[in-house]
C-alpha cells in the first residue's frame, strides 16, 4: 500500500538551499564520466569557491565557508572530514532559477540520488510536450519514480490547478526532494511506493525518467533492469497506460539499447500501445550516450545507447 510522505521538509535543507541562492551559486551538473576529468585536473585538488563545493564537490578548508553554511551542513549530517580538510556530502544543481540538492560525487551508494544531464532533458521534454495538455481543475499529474522531484515541479509549474504528486522508494530521495521543492514553492505529495495505488483521481499526465543502464551494482538510480535496462521503463509504461484518463498522457524519458540496428524498447512499447489502445509517438533525442558501457560483457552485441522519449496517449 502506497503510504504518503509529509509534505514537511527538513528546515535546515530548505534553508541551505536558500542560503545558496542568496549568493547566486549556480551550477549545471555534468556526466559523472565529465565530472571525473574536471576533478582530476591538477587545479581542481581542493576547491576555491562555492562551485567548486557544492558543484565539484572538491574537499575545502573549513575557513572557506562562512559560518552559516557550515552550520547548515552540519545540521543537514552532510559536513564529513576529507583528511586535513572537509567535504559536503551534498551537491547542488541549478535548472532555471531552481536549485537541486542530490548526492554528493561519485554515486556509487545504492541509494544515492542523482541529478545530470538527463535531469536537464527530461525537463526541457516535459515543457514541449505537456504544455498543450488542457487538464481539470485538480486532475491527477504523477512522476513516477520522481527522484530530486524535478518532473513532479516542472509539471507542478505548467498545471498550478493539478493536484501534483511524486512516487520514490528511496528514503534518500524523498528527504532531497521534499527540500527541492519546498525551497521552489512548491508543494508535491511524495508516496513511497513504485506503482500508482495511491492515486485516487482520474490521471491526466504520468511524467517518467527511470534508470535504463544495465548495472551490475544494481543501484536504484541508474539500473533498469530487465533486459538490456528496459525493464523498469517498459513496468512505468505498462502501469500508466492502465490508468490514463481519456486524454491523458504519458511522457517517458529514457534510453534504448540499439542491438543490430533495431530498437527493442520500441517495438516492446508498440505492442504494449496496441494491447491497451494507446496511440504511441516514438523519437530519438540523442543516438549515442554512455558508450563507455558498450565495454562491458552486460553490453555485448550492443551497438549504442540512444536516449529516447515515448509518449503515450490515451484517447478521448
Amino acid at each position: 500500500m502506497a503510504e504518503a510522505v509529509s509534505a514537511a521538509a527538513e528546515p535546515g535543507l530548505v534553508a541551505l538551499l536558500a542560503a545558496l541562492r542568496r549568493r547566486s551559486y549556480r551550477f549545471v551538473t555534468p556526466t559523472p564520466a565529465t565530472h571525473a576529468r574536471i576533478v582530476s585536473r591538477a587545479d581542481k585538488s581542493r576547491a576555491r569557491d562555492l562551485r567548486d563545493v557544492f558543484g565539484w564537490n572538491l574537499p575545502f578548508p573549513r575557513d572557506l565557508l562562512d559560518s552559516e553554511l557550515i552550520e547548515l551542513l552540519e545540521r543537514a549530517g552532510a559536513l564529513e572530514p576529507a583528511g586535513a580538510l572537509f567535504r559536503s556530502k551534498l551537491r547542488a544543481a541549478s535548472l532555471g532559477d531552481w536549485l537541486f540538492l542530490h548526492s554528493g560525487f561519485p554515486t556509487s551508494q545504492r541509494d544515492s540520488v542523482f541529478f545530470g544531464p538527463d535531469s536537464y532533458r527530461f525537463a526541457s521534454l516535459i515543457r514541449q510536450e505537456a504544455r498543450a495538455l488542457a487538464l481539470s481543475e485538480g486532475a491527477a499529474v504523477v512522476d513516477l519514480g520522481g527522484g530530486t522531484g524535478v518532473g513532479a515541479m516542472v509539471a507542478a509549474a505548467l498545471f498550478p490547478r493539478a493536484s501534483v504528486a511524486m512516487t520514490e522508494v528511496n528514503p534518500a530521495a524523498v528527504r532531497l526532494a521534499r527540500a527541492n521543492g519546498a525551497a521552489a514553492g512548491i508543494e508535491i505529495r511524495i508516496l513511497e511506493a513504485d506503482d500508482l495505488a495511491g492515486i485516487e483521481a482520474p490521471i491526466g499526465l504520468v511524467v517518467a525518467n527511470p534508470p535504463y543502464i544495465a548495472d551490475d551494482e544494481g543501484r536504484s538510480y541508474r539500473d533498469g533492469g530487465g533486459a538490456l535496462g528496459a525493464g523498469v521503463s517498459l513496468a512505468m509504461a505498462g502501469m500508466a497506460g492502465e490508468r490514463l484518463a481519456p486524454g491523458g498522457r504519458l511522457i517517458l524519458y529514457t534510453g534504448a539499447a540499439i542491438v543490430g540496428g533495431d530498437d527493442p524498447l520500441q517495438a516492446a512499447l508498440i505492442g504494449l500501445a496496441r494491447e491497451r489502445g494507446l496511440a504511441l509517438r516514438y523519437r530519438e533525442l540523442d543516438p549515442d550516450v554512455f558508450g563507455e558501457e558498450l565495454e562491458r560483457p552486460a553490453y555485448a552485441g550492443v551497438e549504442r545507447i540512444a536516449l529516447v522519449a515515448a509518449i503515450l496517449d490515451r484517447l478521448a
